[in-house]
């Protein structure tokens, strides 16, 4: 039964706002409120996300940010999916009643030197980071009244790694990430390079070279885990699908540390947790079974002849990556169930 709760998305045309909607619809214990947009203001939701039929004739309203924005008045929860740098302009003006999970990168990163670097401008702040899977983040979300959610690599990356750092398996100053993710990664705004006659039968580096805005975010994550400074490399591949993150993630073994251990480690962490599965052995993670899914799969490895543990990652990026941990997330600062309105299930094939 419905308790009341209600939840206003801002950047409800994008592909995660409506990736949230999707989720807030089967929602059992929140009520969709006011929906927001800036350039698709004056439309409705049938017309940018089709598939949300109980939807469709659902305004979006313009946001103007503050207080007295109808399309975050009086809400309890707050979905800030807008593009990053967009968000604390937002905050500022809102109450600090209402509890707000940002999906942008405005309050992730703690050195303002990190956010001035890969984003540009001023640093907003830093929230709670958002992924309660890491040691002891699920106090500090379900008492926090802002939370800064995870980007979608650094939610595979983190979740493959931090065990084999927090348990002293595998060096800090030698991790190398190759990930691929899905067109969907990049947003909804048209792009000549993410054209489909473009990106189909494709695959395609970029930002190469560390120059990767969530590197930092990656790092500072991992760097926590470890108890000192990671050295990453990380290459981002685009990959000829819509969504879907797989990566691949690759550190030093520390010196006697026994292959099982890596997998060891990885059960220990997650055999609990609703979200995350580490597969059975021989079963390698693959992006469509974690398609429209809040799940993250895993599976690991020890390459004897380099002595590097390999743990490989998928998630779906607008899911566990984006839309599907701020659901997670919010229940969490709501006092709901956690699994609330989410499923660790795919859609695929």
């Amino acid at each position: 039964m419905r308790m009341g709760l209600t939840a206003a998305v801002a950047g409800a045309s994008g592909y995660a706002g409506g990736e949230l909607l999707r989720l807030l619809v089967g929602h059992p214990d929140l009520e969709i409120g006011p929906l927001s947009a800036a350039g698709n203001a004056g439309r409705t939701v049938g017309e940018l996300h089709p598939r949300l039929v109980s939807l469709s004739e659902r305004p979006l309203l313009a946001l103007t940010g503050g207080a007295d924005d109808p399309a975050l008045a009086g809400a309890d929860i707050v979905f800030l999916a807008l593009p990053h740098g967009a968000s604390a302009s937002i905050v500022a003006g809102l109450p600090d009643s209402v509890a707000v999970v940002d999906l942008g990168a405005d309050f992730r990163l703690r050195e303002s030197t990190d956010w001035t670097q890969f984003y540009g401008g001023e640093h907003a702040g830093t929230w709670p980071y958002g992924l309660p899977e890491l040691p002891g983040a699920r106090p500090s979300i379900r008492a926090a009244r802002r939370v800064a959610n995870p980007g979608c690599y650094p939610t595979a990356v983190i979740l493959a790694l931090a065990p084999l750092l927090a348990g002293t398996l595998v060096e800090p100053d030698d991790i190398v990430v190759v990930a691929a993710s899905g067109t969907t990664g990049a947003g909804r705004s048209p792009k000549p390079h993410l054209l489909g006659s473009e990106v189909m039968g494709d695959l395609s580096p970029y930002k190469v070279g560390g120059s990767h805005q969530h590197t930092p975010e990656i790092a500072q994550a991992l760097s926590a885990a470890s108890g000192s400074e990671v050295t990453l490399s990380f290459t981002p591949v685009l990959a000829p699908m819509p969504r879907g993150i797989l990566a691949t993630c690759t550190a030093r073994l520390r010196p006697g540390t026994p292959a099982g251990a890596i997998r060891d480690a990885l059960s220990d962490a997650y055999d609990a947790e609703p979200f995350v599965t580490v597969l059975p052995d021989g079963q390698w993670p693959h992006t469509a079974a974690t398609l429209g899914s809040n799940s993250c799969q895993l599976q690991a490895a020890v390459d004897p002849s380099t002595g590097r543990a390999i743990v490989v990652a998928t998630i779906d990026n607008l899911g566990k990556g984006a839309a599907g941990q701020a659901v997670q997330n919010a229940n969490l600062m709501l006092g709901l169930p956690e699994a609330a309105g989410l499923s660790a299930d795919g859609v695929a094939p």
